[in-house]
């Protein structure tokens, strides 16, 4: 439009005709001035100097010029912006629908069901980042350029387009939330990564805890036995520094089974084959045989006479069984039940945190030992439980049918320690050869 109108300006100017037929040409040149219809047509109109013919055509010449150099400038501006904004609609609406549906797995690549179609968007979630850093740059630059654009086209007075800017705003936005998004997903993964690792080294220190402890086992000697809970703990002299230590304590309970295998030829008495003290009761649980006495049952100092006999010289399966229920108990003998009563401790639950001593009767907890109670012969398959076993159970033991172990104190080597010279952790006989009829 603007072409039209100062080509045929143009056109006038250069025929030198009048602009109105008839008139004379009274030396005055005039330019023409589009009014308002509802404005003052009286205004006063400024008239240009006078111009010469051949000044006219220069400064018409060079008017064009620039407005065309203009309007090209513009129309090349508005292309490249509008290019840009459509690269990026493009990137972003694939970006949305990558966040949505295609979410990175652990590995940090695609899903299956939504492949990576996006060109300049890697696999890698932290290239991912770099790449939108870069992208986010590149925004800005253009962002930057617009707005000197923007200042140019105001002191010259051309008008430009602000819709381009705030949508390149807009769209900057929306990469640096998406940036965010990446970078927290990243964070989660590393502190899930951190867990796992946590996890991990904690299963392998346990791990090679057990094989420090198997390795000191077999280092004492735990290796000469077929199984672990096939040894013996040998006791041949009375003394008062002879015994065994049980390494675990006991929980509170209200009954408890005890098992284990007796070998024995002393006299007047075995000796304490087994005694718990806690702190305030040395004698909280005590099996022991002193003196002409038979073998008795200490239960928080109370005792129970029990009537079994073991002072043979050979292998004897024996057990006792008690609850705080009434204070009931019951001992057997080679898998056979020889005696029971009651009353005996009722209702007093087993104390925890003390000690087990095999082979002395503690006066203090854990030590004062007396020589006179000292057991001497061998033990094995010291066993115990937190409840009263049933009678089959008790019997299959005894007749070699099967072995179990306690769910409290169960015999192992590495359970056991031995303590004074004289003293020996040795192989176990087979459990036939352990028989009465053997």
């Amino acid at each position: 439009m603007f072409s039209l109108v100062y080509g045929l300006f143009f056109f006038l100017a250069l025929s030198g005709s009048p602009l109105t037929r008839g008139q004379p040409d009274d030396g005055k040149r005039y330019i023409c001035r589009a009014v308002p219809v509802t404005g003052d047509a009286s205004c006063q109109v400024t008239l240009l100097p006078e111009l010469t013919a051949g000044g006219q055509e220069e400064e018409l010449r060079n008017t064009v010029m620039q407005l065309r150099e203009t309007i090209l400038l513009q129309k090349e501006t508005i292309g490249k912006q509008l290019g840009t904004i459509n690269e990026l609609t493009t990137k972003l609406s694939l970006c949305a629908s990558s966040s949505d549906d295609g979410k990175y797995d652990r590995g940090g690549s695609w899903t299956k069901d939504k492949q990576n179609t996006m060109g300049d968007v890697p696999r890698d979630p932290n290239s991912t980042i770099e790449s939108l850093g870069k992208t986010m740059k590149g925004l800005k630059d253009r962002l930057e350029s617009l707005e000197q654009h923007q200042m140019r086209a105001n002191s010259s007075g051309t008008p430009f387009p602000s819709e381009l800017r705030d949508m390149l705003q807009l769209r900057l936005v929306d990469l640096e939330k998406q940036l965010l998004r990446k970078v927290n997903y990243l964070e989660t993964e590393k502190t899930t990564l951190s867990n796992a690792t946590a996890a991990y080294r904690m299963k392998t220190e346990s791990t090679l805890n057990a094989l420090v402890e198997r390795i000191s086992e077999l280092e004492k000697g735990g290796g000469d036995f077929k199984s672990p809970e096939q040894f013996k703990l040998s006791l041949p002299q009375r003394t008062n520094y002879l015994y065994g230590r049980i390494t675990k304590s006991l929980p509170e309970m209200y009954a408890f089974t005890l098992c284990m295998w007796v070998k024995s030829s002393a006299s007047p008495g075995i000796g304490t084959p087994f005694s718990y003290g806690v702190p305030g009761q040395a004698n909280e649980i005590v099996l022991i045989e002193w003196g002409n006495n038979p073998i008795e049952l200490l239960i928080n100092d109370k005792v129970a006479q029990l009537p079994l006999a073991v002072r043979d010289g050979r292998w004897h399966h024996i057990c006792v069984a008690w609850t705080t229920r009434d204070g009931q108990w019951e001992a057997y003998q080679d898998g056979e039940s020889v005696g029971s009563g009651d009353n005996l401790a009722a209702w007093h639950p087993i104390k925890p945190g003390g000690v087990i001593i095999l082979g002395q009767e503690q006066d203090v907890v854990g030590g004062r030992f007396d020589a006179g109670q000292a057991f001497v012969g061998e033990l094995s398959q010291v066993n115990l439980w937190d409840r009263v076993l049933k009678p089959p159970e008790i019997r299959s033991m005894a007749n070699c049918t099967t072995y179990l172990p306690g769910n409290v104190v169960s015999w192992l080597a590495s359970n056991v320690e031995v303590f004074g010279r004289g003293a020996f952790k040795r192989p176990l006989e087979v459990c036939q050869d352990r028989l009465p009829n053997a």
